[in-house]
């Protein structure tokens, strides 16, 4: 199945896709971590997903479309990752169709957790987003710098500061 990879290796803030390209690979974290990222109008970078290992990231509506991104895909850490195209990864269902199920199931996952996302942002005020986030995810949370947290759940890095702050004394 490797054969239908491609091994990358990154450095830390190395980008592996970026907005106004064609998305043309889905991203297996094998070490690392990765962040998808759009920037606003107002020029403030967005997080909208992270990758740890384990995991796969994209665009994945672009990436079916085979259509340009609106979003960034950057290295956290230093990482390595397989990338496969959408004709490889075709290839490869073909020739493996039980990796169908896998697949549906990951992008299940995924989409469930984005719905958890919009649920808590919705129901929850921001100092308890950050406080059920460091709770629920303390690892992830003490790897992660701490701007880009701020970042993936709408918050300024000043107020995720002040969250901190508040909540040591």
């Amino acid at each position: 199945m490797l054969s239908y990879f491609e091994t990358l290796k990154l450095d830390k803030k190395e980008m592996v896709m970026q907005a106004g390209n064609l998305c043309n690979y889905n991203y297996f974290v094998v070490k690392g971590c990765l962040h998808m990222y759009f920037t606003s109008e107002k020029g403030t970078e967005r997080t909208v997903q992270f990758a740890l290992e384990g995991w796969w990231l994209t665009d994945f509506l672009a990436f079916q479309n085979r259509s340009s991104t609106d979003f960034n895909i950057q290295a956290v850490e230093k990482s390595q990752v397989l990338s496969i195209s959408n004709e490889q990864q075709e290839l490869l269902l073909e020739e493996f169709p039980l990796l169908e199920r896998y697949f549906r199931t990951i992008y299940q996952i995924a989409y469930g957790a984005s719905l958890i996302k919009v649920k808590y942002l919705y129901d929850l005020s921001k100092e308890e987003i950050y406080l059920h986030f460091t709770e629920h995810f303390p690892e992830f949370a003490q790897r992660v710098p701490q701007y880009l947290i701020a970042s993936f759940l709408g918050l300024t890095p000043e107020y995720v500061s002040e969250i901190r702050a508040k909540n040591r004394s």
